[in-house]
């Protein structure tokens, strides 16, 4: 079975950042130890991106989340160091689901996610998986994400698993 870990939005905003969070920042040594264990098993490793232009409070998720983040250049939309030599394939994304995330992904029978946040682009990312590949097995590692709290963080696990998505913890 052809595997790929998908490492969702591990970016400094998001971390350490405007959206950082302590519970961000304490999944990034387990992140980079399941991201050096896929390595080293020859597993794929896909990271994802949010990426925002200088336009970013004048769309309409500005708008909503009037706070300025991984605006593409800048030190908060890089990977965050402890990730970045495992960030060899890297997807940006406009939004909170990529499709040219579910194009790459094409070839893998087994999906697993990790990353931030939990209840937004994760969310997002494993339910688009299970609609472009209903019939292969998509995982989230609950204990390798964060939420934007730790309750939306369970609430989006829960979402999750009665979508058949397996949630590992």
């Amino acid at each position: 079975m052809k595997k790929v870990l998908i490492v969702i939005d591990m970016q400094n905003d998001f971390i350490t950042g405007s959206l950082g969070t302590k519970e961000a920042q304490a999944i990034v040594p387990a992140v980079e130890k399941r991201c050096r264990e896929a390595k080293a098993s020859g597993e794929g490793i896909i990271f994802t991106q949010d990426t925002h232009g200088d336009d970013y409070l004048s769309t309409q998720e500005g708008r909503k989340l009037p706070v300025a983040h991984c605006i593409k250049g800048t030190p908060g939309w890089e990977i965050c160091d402890a990730l970045l030599p495992y960030a060899e394939k890297c997807v940006e994304k406009p939004t909170f689901g990529s499709v040219e995330l579910m194009k790459l992904c094409a070839d893998y029978d087994a999906f697993e996610l990790c990353g931030l946040c939990t209840d937004i682009c994760v969310i997002s990312n494993a339910m688009l998986l299970k609609a472009y590949y209903p019939e292969k097995e998509v995982s989230v590692d609950a204990d390798l994400c964060a939420g934007v709290t730790p309750e939306s963080h369970e609430n989006a696990l829960s979402a999750m698993q009665m979508c058949q998505i397996n949630i590992e913890r």
